[in-house]
């Protein structure tokens, strides 16, 4: 068993409520999740399978795209609607103009620093754990890229904007952080993961559709799809041999790139491969 599931996770559940649904209800022993959604957020929400498990860094590690809605005058301890209120302002006076511009001062490579209300360990334990006992600590911020913030609405107090941005970028932060750039506070309101690497939202599967199949399996998504950013060799029964076996092969007629997904002559997935000088050597391996 090696594949991934695209699920279109349900609002109020948590990524890991997902997971243990999928194994109890699909009675699979090996299963886990390549980079969580809150509970309030909704969308695509990549599901490993198998030893699928064991490539879920090269999915989760992959560009982002997310529908959120920003809802201007309110902060709340969380950063969304799930956390209690902490700041009320009048934000009727923000034009929407003032916005657009907000927005473009965060489209790049930018410092984010992470919400308390996060999995982040800090000192051994998860911020959030130290927020509910009623502690803040200082947060180092990191190094997040965002492609592209479209203004897709403008209902004010509330606005819409589709984000474009690399793995590991907080749009809660986000919002708040825009909130404070225009000066009245903010907090994120609604969340859609529309897409994560090459796994799209038009092409999930709602947990429930999934849960009921008669055949599941028709969802699995292979590898080849999975790890579309990198490139794929298909190497002959000799070649196979040497990965199978831990062995280098040497590098011919290559793409220029680290990494690799590597095939067998019947087109059977069976490493991920890592450029070392002039050979590849075997990084992952998966025996047929």
């Amino acid at each position: 068993m090696l594949g991934f599931l695209n699920i279109d996770k349900p609002l109020g559940v948590t990524s890991h409520d997902v997971v243990a649904h999928v194994r109890r209800g699909l009675k699979i022993k090996k299963v886990g999740h390549a980079g969580t959604l809150d509970p309030l957020a909704t969308g695509v929400l990549v599901i490993c399978v198998g030893a699928a498990t064991r490539l879920s860094e090269y999915v989760m590690h992959t560009t982002k795209q997310y529908r959120a809605q920003v809802h201007l005058g309110i902060e709340t301890e969380t950063y969304d609607a799930e956390g209690s209120v902490i700041a009320e302002c009048d934000a009727s006076a923000v034009p929407r103009e003032a916005v657009e511009q907000a927005l473009l001062s965060f489209v790049g490579d930018i410092d984010q620093t992470p919400p308390m209300y996060s999995a982040i360990k800090q000192g051994g334990r998860k911020l959030y754990e130290l927020a509910r006992a009623g502690e803040t600590v200082e947060r180092p911020a990191r190094a997040v890229r965002i492609d592209n913030l479209t203004l897709v609405d403008w209902s004010p107090p509330r606005f819409t904007i589709d984000v474009t941005c690399s793995a590991g970028t907080y749009i809660r932060s986000l919002a708040h952080d825009l909130g404070e750039v225009l000066g009245v506070g903010a907090h994120l309101s609604g969340l859609i993961r529309t897409a994560s690497g090459a796994f799209g939202l038009e092409n999930a599967t709602a947990l429930d559709t999934l849960l009921s199949s008669d055949d599941w399996q028709q969802y699995l998504i292979t590898p080849r799809m999975a790890l579309a950013q990198l490139p794929s060799l298909t190497l002959d029964q000799a070649a196979v041999d040497h990965i199978l076996h831990g062995r280098t092969i040497p590098v011919e007629q290559a793409p220029d790139a680290e990494l690799v997904q590597a095939y067998d002559p019947q087109g059977v997935f069976i490493a991920v491969l890592k450029r070392s000088g002039s050979h590849w050597r075997p990084h992952k391996v998966f025996h047929p």
